[in-house]
């Protein structure tokens, strides 16, 4: 396969697997091998590392980086550009999803395709996020407060963390923007503490708020998000990546609950036997208070 003397000749993904297609068997066989992941796993490659991507190809890295020298393009962060872009414009709207859905209607493959599609995304949970979620969780332990945003579908996953987090640690705080007051709630930031910012495409104008303010104030970052290159992963100083995948219109919250339960479990085990005892504090005040119906006696 001759090479390009720019990346310019791949305007597109499709050109390049086309291209790639056309001249596949030109290729070494270590660069077949490569290839062929990417063409199989084009999902894969905006949201996970290149050591990642060569692992999973059983190539080596510097194998990914020649490859893309030999495409013509000037390292592997030029030959991903393309696979973000495409990831990027792959956004359906969701009427549009909304009729495939509706076109399904009484198909017995409706429940599988979800638990198949949220079992795939629990398990690129697990193979991905495992260092992610330990640097965020120093990032928010270290924290004098932490602070957590994360706003319209994600406003589900915020609050979980917020709600678990606070059990065992009162200097926790969830930025709702009720009643037009978020400025008001970014006044509070600062340099000291710590915001972990969730949202995935598209991404919501007000989480960009939140971080904007985050590092004017000094805050560090954690963003939880569905690419390492969306717009709060490009300001944070640690990113958590989920899969949103989903055979239904809207996009898949699973992933999200599961990465902050277990980022709240790590900060557990972190903060130790202070973490237990606040606990068991919260959990008798509660119990105190009436927030939960008796147990009846046998």
């Amino acid at each position: 396969m001759p090479s390009n003397s720019t990346s310019s000749a791949f305007h597109t993904l499709a050109d390049f697997q086309a291209h790639c297609r056309a001249h596949f068997s030109e290729l070494s066989a270590q660069y077949q091998q490569s290839v062929r992941y990417l063409m199989d796993h084009p999902q894969e490659v905006p949201i996970s590392s290149m050591r990642t991507i060569a692992g999973r190809a059983k190539v080596q890295p510097a194998t990914l980086v020649r490859l893309a020298q030999h495409l013509g393009f000037d390292g592997w962060q030029s030959l991903r550009a393309l696979f973000v872009d495409d990831f990027r414009g792959a956004h359906q709207p969701y009427a549009s999803r909304a009729e495939t859905v509706v076109r399904k209607r009484g198909s017995s493959r409706l429940l599988d395709d979800m638990v198949q599609a949220q079992h795939q995304n629990l398990e690129t949970l697990r193979v991905e996020a495992l260092e992610g979620l330990a640097n965020a969780a120093e990032m928010l332990g270290d924290a004098q407060n932490v602070h957590v945003a994360g706003f319209r579908a994600c406003f589900p996953v915020a609050f979980s963390f917020h709600y678990l987090y606070r059990l065992f640690r009162k200097s926790v705080h969830l930025v709702r923007g009720d009643a037009g007051a978020l400025e008001m709630e970014l006044r509070a930031f600062d340099r000291q503490d710590a915001v972990l910012a969730i949202s995935f495409a598209p991404y919501s104008q007000e989480v960009l708020r939140v971080v904007e303010a985050a590092r004017a104030a000094g805050c560090r970052v954690v963003a939880l998000t569905d690419s390492s290159v969306s717009p709060l992963a490009l300001q944070a100083d640690c990113t958590v990546l989920f899969s949103v995948d989903s055979p239904s219109f809207f996009p898949s919250i699973t992933a999200g609950v599961a990465a902050v339960e277990a980022l709240v479990e790590q900060l557990l085990a972190r903060e130790g036997k202070g973490a237990v005892k606040a606990l068991e504090a919260a959990e008798g005040q509660l119990h105190s208070m009436g927030a939960y119906v008796p147990a009846r006696r046998r």
